[in-house]
């Protein structure tokens, strides 16, 4: 990871005409260019902003468009019949086509605490910021200079007023103010940064990152259900594996996901092999336009722990199911303080879990209750990817993806009936099922007799 550093004074506001720039009307919204417009004809300043501008000037297809402008949330919903205001910690106006919508902020401004307007700042953290504000007091109060770049409707430039184009030149990432200042305003930014430079394949500025290890614990006061909706950003929009590396090189992963970090460190490179394996595979999946779960996702992040506590209470003398629950309840419970992955996701997770085993347990009855299960695809796709723990696991899993394909008398035939026992018979990982064999027809007698 670069660490260059580069921390120069706020540049003058730089304009962009049309013809020195890529951004076409034709890859904006058409609902964010309904906004834009009608403000504009109101006699408001409109200008999009943010993530969609730094896109766009990047020649990517944004996923939101998001819109600045003077006018306040209550004018706004004046001119929109469609608008609804949300939000107390910052006032928007949400524009809403059918399942589109466009956000709306009123440009912030950067008075100080006790001020006209609405701010709350509690321990360096800003809890609420109403304070409304001009365009170039608004820029300064975003995060990064890449998204602090704003293209006028007016007349198709783009105004940048903190060196946001020449960081995208320089494909860096560097934080407007001081970076001690600006994380614990909000502790996510730096998650974001970390995300950006996955997503852009962007560097992160050496003052950005410098404070990560000392301020990094202030994400334990991050709202758990913001940081589960930051790890979705992170690991679903299709750059996960980046995402997890950067998040790992740079000593933020630990403090997201602290058990994850721990079972790494302890040097299992069969661990590592899975869980960077099952990041690629949900990323090709997105690629493919494929449906992907996030507990798929977090089932991977958190195997090598569960697991490890699962052998630990299982050489305790704990009953092998009951470790299993044990050792899920425990690290889910751990995670969930940092990260509040819905009760529908864990259940689906520590089912998954729970499933490995039973792949070991191959008498006839076993097999096809196994294959019957709601979660057994689920569970079998995590089976392949340890394949990596052993060439035994390797051959386990090969053979459950023969099983599955045989006819269920022929599986049937080959399996052993285990009867009521308990007991797990070693599976045959070794060879595959015996295919059935077929009869030879009797030659008919050449005298003609049947």
């Amino acid at each position: 990871m670069n660490l260059e550093s580069r921390t120069d004074a706020t540049p003058t506001l730089r304009v962009i005409p049309r013809d020195q720039h890529i951004i076409s009307r034709k890859n904006i919204s058409k609902s964010a260019l309904r906004v834009l417009y009608r403000l504009n004809e109101a006699g408001y300043a409109a200008y999009l902003v943010g993530g969609a501008v730094r896109d766009l000037l990047l020649g990517l297809r944004p996923k939101d468009f998001d819109v600045a402008t003077n006018a306040t949330p209550d004018e706004v919903k004046k001119l929109f019949r469609n608008c609804r205001l949300i939000g107390r910690r910052f006032r928007l106006a949400h524009v809403v086509f059918g399942p589109e919508i466009i956000e709306v902020a009123t440009f912030r401004g950067t008075g100080e605490e006790g001020g006209e307007g609405d701010r709350h700042i509690i321990d360096g953290r800003i809890v609420r910021d109403n304070i409304w504000g001009t365009i170039e007091e608004d820029a300064l109060r975003r995060d990064f200079r890449v998204n602090a770049m704003y293209y006028d409707i007016s007349d198709f430039s783009v105004r940048d007023y903190v060196g946001g184009m020449r960081d995208l030149e320089d494909r860096m990432l560097r934080l407007i103010g001081d970076p001690d200042t600006r994380y614990h305003e909000d502790p996510v930014r730096m998650l974001r940064a970390a995300r950006l430079a996955a997503k852009l394949g962007m560097h992160i500025d050496a003052a950005a990152i410098e404070p990560f290890e000392t301020l990094g614990p202030l994400l334990a006061d991050a709202a758990p259900a913001r940081l589960f909706d930051e790890s979705l950003k992170m690991f679903l929009s299709g750059h996960g594996l980046k995402s997890f590396r950067v998040l790992e090189q740079c000593g933020l992963l630990k403090f997201l996901f602290p058990a994850t970090a721990r079972a790494l460190k302890r040097g299992d490179e069969a661990l590592r092999a899975l869980v960077e394996h099952g990041l690629a595979n949900t990323d090709a999946r997105i690629a493919e336009g494929k449906s992907v779960t996030p507990a798929f996702l977090f089932a991977v992040l958190l195997w090598g722990e569960v697991r490890d506590v699962a052998h630990q209470l299982i050489g305790r003398g704990v009953e092998g199911n009951e470790a299993w629950s044990r050792a899920a309840a425990q690290v889910v419970g751990e995670q969930c303080q940092r990260v509040a992955i819905p009760r529908r996701f864990t259940f689906t997770m520590e089912e998954i879990w729970s499933l490995q085993p039973r792949f070991e347990q191959v008498q006839r009855k076993r097999v096809f209750r196994l294959m019957a299960h709601p979660r057994f695809r689920a569970a079998f796709d995590f089976l392949l990817l340890r394949g990596d723990e052993s060439p035994a696991m390797r051959e386990l899993g090969q053979w459950w993806a023969h099983a599955q394909q045989l006819p269920p008398d022929v599986l049937a035939a080959a399996l052993p009936a285990g009867g009521g026992s308990d007991h797990v018979v070693a599976a045959p990982v070794a060879a595959r099922p015996p295919r059935a064999r077929r009869r030879r027809r009797r030659p008919a007698d050449k005298s003609g007799s049947a």
